[in-house]
């Protein structure tokens, strides 16, 4: 289904991903460990399928390493401990979510 033609799809993506970039980001820093902003990007559009803008991507880099969720040594940024337990609780967050729509389509009145 095309995402113009379906506007609460269209915003449903928006905000499961460049609102919810920081998943992304830790996600990346994980399975790719330490790199570099611009490849974070790159990361994000091979593994995920979007591409987030960069001005919001190094927006998101900076109060990320600011809140103790990433360190920056010269122009690399890894994850923190405190990153990856960030990443754990919305994963987390995000299954049950699922798990409850599906249980309600399951369970519809028939």
């Amino acid at each position: 289904m095309e995402l113009e033609k379906n506007p609460p799809l269209a915003r449903l993506y928006k905000k499961t991903t460049v609102e919810t970039l920081w998943l992304y980001i830790l996600a990346s820093l994980i399975s790719e460990g330490p790199t570099y902003g611009y490849n974070v990007r790159k990361i994000i559009a091979n593994k995920f399928g979007f591409k987030p803008s960069t001005v919001t991507l190094y927006t998101v880099l900076y109060r990320l390493e600011r809140l103790g969720y990433l360190v920056k040594q010269g122009d690399t940024y890894s994850i923190t401990e405190k990153g990856r337990k960030l990443l754990e609780e919305g994963i987390n967050h995000l299954e049950k979510t699922v798990s409850l729509l599906k249980e309600s389509l399951a369970t519809e009145s028939k």
